[in-house]
């Protein structure tokens, strides 16, 4: 049975929220209490997935592009219309690109890769961080990666990104140290989702076989701890990196 956290009045934004870890993570938040608002490119997805998580609470759909800084604007100020203030923000959205050398990595996957993983979640943080200032309240959570600490080989933008994230989270954590707002991130193993159809079987392959406890995190198991950092009781750690890899973190 999963552990009881109190987010009973707080409204969260979780981007990519309409599938995979993403969606896992707005049942966790819907199951504590928490209202939410699924941002997702694909608005007839997060549409589907508010419809069927509405009997769980208060849910709403939002497309939204999160490369681009207008459409998480709009985003943004709809959000607000709609459930009153933003206490929390989830940044999960990404993709892996494909696997290959660095020095085969094509360039246009590169950008596309830093655009989805690594410059959303600065557009969404600069978009949403003035209102927690104001409100001397927030919750951010950013989804990193192990490879975002170890660089998987035939990912060097996947991991590079995912390393810009927890550079980003503490940057942030810094900054915001003397509100009450919390900048975490975490880094999870692999778990099977969607984002697996964009690997290689190889590179799959050599992930499990890095992992300790020799399977993949289950989507829940990354709900379970993003919810406790976008809790009230996450209230002294800020700009932390929290692993969830199954022992292969050496840091």
């Amino acid at each position: 049975m999963a552990n009881t956290i109190d987010l009973k009045g707080r409204n969260a934004v979780v981007t990519g929220g309409a599938q995979g870890i993403g969606r896992a993570i707005v049942e966790r938040l819907l199951a504590s209490g928490a209202s939410v608002a699924i941002w997702d490119r694909d608005g007839a997805l997060a549409e589907r997935a508010a419809g069927e998580l509405g009997g769980r609470g208060n849910v709403i759909a939002v497309a939204c592009d999160v490369t681009r800084l207008t459409e998480i604007e709009a985003a943004r100020d709809m959000t607000v219309k709609a459930l009153g203030r933003i206490d929390i923000l989830v940044n999960n959205a990404g993709i892996t690109g494909p696997n290959a050398k660095t020095w085969e990595y094509p360039i246009g996957a590169w950008q596309e890769v830093m655009r989805v993983n690594l410059d959303s979640q600065f557009f969404c943080c600069r978009a949403i961080v003035p209102l927690m200032i104001a409100q001397n309240y927030g919750r951010i959570v950013n989804i990193a990666s192990i490879a975002g600490k170890e660089g998987n080989p035939n990912a060097v933008a996947y991991s590079a990104s995912k390393a810009g994230v927890i550079a980003l989270t503490k940057s942030l954590g810094k900054e915001l140290a003397s509100h009450d707002i919390a900048v975490n991130c975490i880094t999870p193993a692999a778990a099977k989702t969607a984002i697996f159809d964009q690997m290689m079987q190889e590179h799959i392959d050599y992930m499990l076989s890095k992992i300790p406890r020799a399977r993949f995190v289950e989507v829940e198991e990354i709900a379970s701890l993003v919810v406790f950092c976008a809790s009230a009781e996450c209230s002294f750690s800020t700009g932390a990196v929290f692993d969830i890899s199954g022992g292969r973190a050496t840091y």
